[in-house]
């Protein structure tokens, strides 16, 4: 199957940051073929991107996506608010059908606005029917997903090795299954060892929250004396940690995902991006959770770029949002448009009022002016996920609300 987006404004993040105007994109059979100025229309389905922005799709690299059913529920509070009326009041009533709902809206939610990519830290309930019920969600919606599997940091313990072995089962060509920790900030560390182990034993990568805290107040240097830094691990967070902790990131090859927003909003601790570039640590941008954050990247890319206090380009804002969370989940054939890659892209409607003038510079126009409601098409795999503005896949309303009703009793 061939398909050509013709004619649009094209904006690249590899190897670094380009505008061409006027150029093609050619996706053969879900990947990236040619870009380039007058590509042949022979036999491909046409997509004119005639006064439209094209770029890669977003990654985002953190989210709960179970929690969309809780949306907004946790804005009036700080962490303690979100363990309690969150984790605590209503995690611990959802059922697999719930999880199901809130995973397919949330993954259409990520479409909607671009994200092409997601890491749904999924550590609701952990057990293998609520996974399968999420994954089978995730892969409904048509998004590409890094999928972690995990216990709820209620119960805490060590994730559950005969249900993580069914999960890694469900991996599809479109969905990565990774091994969600309670990790060493919270856990104690024999669960950790037991943890990492079932994850090289099974050839997942692992995420985890971090930060200092009262179990330790240096867990990376913890997995360091045991021998546990990986590159194939993602920190998230890591707010308060020492500049020491962060450089042994950074020279593990490992990456961070940081989720601006829920991070002020929470008070998780200061800003922590200018401090990871000036340190070299690779990382990336996630959303977190849509009880106390907006669910779109264009949110935290202004959030970035409006606290950054000039340590940021839009250039670079853009990278976060896109190739650099390719590389944060060792996905490395997506983030770009690069001949090759999987055909995960998005064209914004450059003639929207709020975007209007921004021709002149278009990367500083979409970081800082763009919304969802720019976002005319979505493409994942080559497959349209979002045509002329309307999901494929229209979002079930009313099943979801008539489903979440009984977590508001």
């Amino acid at each position: 199957m061939r398909t050509l987006v013709q004619g649009g404004l094209v904006i690249d993040t590899a190897p670094e940051v380009t505008v061409r105007r006027g150029v093609d994109v050619l996706i053969e059979d879900g990947r990236i073929a040619a870009v380039g100025a007058g590509l042949p229309a022979d036999g491909a389905s046409v997509i004119d991107a005639r006064g439209r922005i094209v770029l890669p799709g977003f990654v985002d690299t953190h989210r709960h996506v179970w929690q969309t059913a809780l949306r907004g529920i946790g804005t009036e509070g700080d962490l303690g608010f979100y363990f309690d009326h969150v984790m605590q009041a209503r995690g611990t009533r959802y059922r697999p059908e719930d999880v199901a709902v809130s995973n397919l809206v949330g993954a259409l939610e990520c479409l909607d606005g671009g994200i092409t990519t997601v890491q749904d830290y999924s550590h609701v309930q952990g057990s293998a029917v609520f996974a399968e019920a999420a994954v089978d969600a995730l892969d409904r919606s048509g998004i590409r997903a890094v999928y972690g599997f995990g216990p709820s940091p209620l119960v805490g313990g060590m994730v559950d090795s005969a249900a993580l072995h069914h999960v890694a089962d469900l991996a599809s060509p479109r969905i990565t299954i990774a091994l969600a920790s309670t990790g060493p900030a919270y856990a104690p560390f024999d669960v950790v060892q037991a943890d990492w182990a079932l994850a090289a034993e099974l050839g997942l990568s692992v995420v985890t929250h971090i930060d200092r805290s009262g179990v330790t107040q240096t867990p990376i240097a913890l997995l360091a004396e045991a021998g546990l830094l990986r590159a194939s691990t993602l920190y998230v967070h890591c707010n308060n940690l020492s500049d020491s902790e962060l450089k042994l990131i950074a020279d593990s090859g490992a990456s961070v995902s940081i989720t601006p927003a829920v991070e002020s909003r929470l008070e998780m601790g200061p800003a922590v991006a200018a401090r990871l570039k000036s340190l070299g640590v690779p990382f990336a941008l996630g959303i977190d959770t849509v009880t106390s954050a907006p669910g779109d990247m264009f949110s935290i890319m202004r959030q970035v770029l409006a606290l950054g206090y000039g340590s940021f380009t839009a250039s670079e804002v853009l990278r976060l949002a896109t190739v650099a969370g390719a590389q944060a989940l060792s996905l490395p054939s997506v983030g770009s448009l690069a001949v090759g890659n999987h055909a995960d892209l998005m064209l914004l409607r450059a003639s929207d009022v709020n975007l209007a003038g921004g021709l002149v510079d278009p990367v500083a126009t979409v970081v800082s002016s763009a919304h969802p409601g720019n976002v005319e098409t979505v493409l994942v795999g080559g497959a349209v996920v979002k045509r002329d503005g309307h999901l494929v896949t229209a979002p079930p309303v009313d099943a979801f609300a008539s489903s979440i009703a009984h977590l508001f009793v």
